[in-house]
């Protein structure tokens, strides 16, 4: 396990999960850390089991100083792009923290419009402890959603790719068409609407 950095003072980390999916929004978090309260085990969420960012996210809302989870809708990432949605989701998460920090790092190559110094770390889940922290709530929260979407749509399989393009995703649009929850603008799906 990686050592990471944690900043000093009120410095957020930012980070977002489910750019990548057909279907459902796009969530961002943002987590100020407090030194004084480390939690062991924080890491790029994609590098945990569910069952550890289970364990963690709960700790790091107990723990951190301030965090906050914010979303872009589907209709939003259709209406702006996903790289827009997902900028305005971290705006969103930031300017929902209690407590306001004085600069930002977000994880990636680019940063969101914010009133306040921002900035990008590539791969900074894996760096930074407090947008490890962010990828983690961003996640879990993300998944909670998508297991609620498939109580609604459940011959789409969102329980288990939660939303992702895998080869089962692609045979149930393939049979049932796109729900409401579907990014029409994606390319898997677009395809499979254009065959209608």
């Amino acid at each position: 396990m990686p050592e990471l950095i944690v900043p000093a003072g009120l410095v957020c980390g930012v980070d977002e999960a489910g750019r990548g999916p057909l279907a459902g929004p796009v969530v961002a978090a943002a987590v100020i850390l407090d030194p004084a309260r480390p939690i062991p085990g924080l890491n790029d969420s994609k590098k945990l089991s569910e069952k550890k960012r289970a364990a963690l996210a709960p700790l790091i809302r107990e723990r951190a100083l301030a965090w906050a989870v914010a979303e872009a809708s589907v209709e939003e990432i259709e209406r702006l792009n996903i790289l827009h949605a997902t900028m305005l989701a971290m705006q969103r998460a930031v300017a929902a923290l209690a407590v306001r920090p004085v600069s930002a790092l977000i994880d990636g190559n680019r940063c969101p419009p914010l009133d306040i110094p921002a900035e990008a770390v590539v791969q900074g889940d894996g760096k930074i402890a407090s947008i490890a922290a962010a990828s983690i709530l961003a996640k879990t929260v993300r998944d909670a959603g998508m297991l609620e979407l498939h109580e609604r749509y459940p011959q789409y399989g969102f329980d288990r790719h939660m939303g992702y393009p895998t080869a089962a995703h692609c045979a149930a649009l393939a049979e049932h068409g796109a729900s409401p929850a579907h990014r029409r603008s994606f390319g898997p799906v677009a395809r499979q609407l254009a065959l209608l």
